[in-house]
């Protein structure tokens, strides 16, 4: 008796679950239903992730944080002798926003001189992640990296004290 009341339930429970809608495994992942796709992307395939030398003149690096959610940015630009960046790396610990904020703003940097890239704002990095309101803090600190790091650079053009 006690066996084919299991075997009715195991039936049941079969068919309840052939009959549930399916979604494919992609749309269930947090990050896909969560963030926009160009999140998404810069995520899963971050642009220009690493260390330049800090000690090298032509190097700036750009040291930030957000208390408020422990996100952490360092992004690093080095620029040439007529002063073009010519190539820019991160660090960043933190959630896919702010990943996404800093590998996007290491794309946006290259190629530009110092002055244009101290033009980026936060609110178009947002815009072209589609950032939420909720994330907008990912884009400033990704603001204020790229302009700690020009600062760092231009501090380490200016001659030191003591030298003729």
């Amino acid at each position: 008796m006690a066996a084919a009341g299991a075997g009715r339930l195991r039936r049941a429970a079969s068919a309840l679950l052939l009959r549930a809608p399916r979604l494919p495994a992609r749309e269930l992942s947090a990050p896909a239903r969560l963030c926009h796709k160009k999140v998404v992307d810069h995520y899963e395939n971050p642009r220009n992730v690493g260390s330049l030398d800090k000690t090298s003149k032509n190097v700036g690096t750009g040291l930030v944080g957000a208390p408020a959610c422990g996100d952490v940015m360092k992004l690093q630009i080095q620029v040439d002798e007529k002063g073009k960046i010519v190539d820019a790396r991160f660090k960043t610990f933190g959630c896919g926003s702010a990943n996404a904020s800093s590998s996007l703003a290491t794309e946006w940097v290259k190629g530009k001189t110092v002055e244009e890239a101290l033009t980026i704002k936060n609110t178009d990095i947002a815009k072209e992640l589609c950032l939420p309101p909720v994330k907008l803090h990912c884009s400033m600190l990704a603001e204020d990296a790229i302009k700690a790091a020009l600062a760092d650079y231009k501090l380490k053009q200016e001659p030191k004290t003591g030298e003729a």
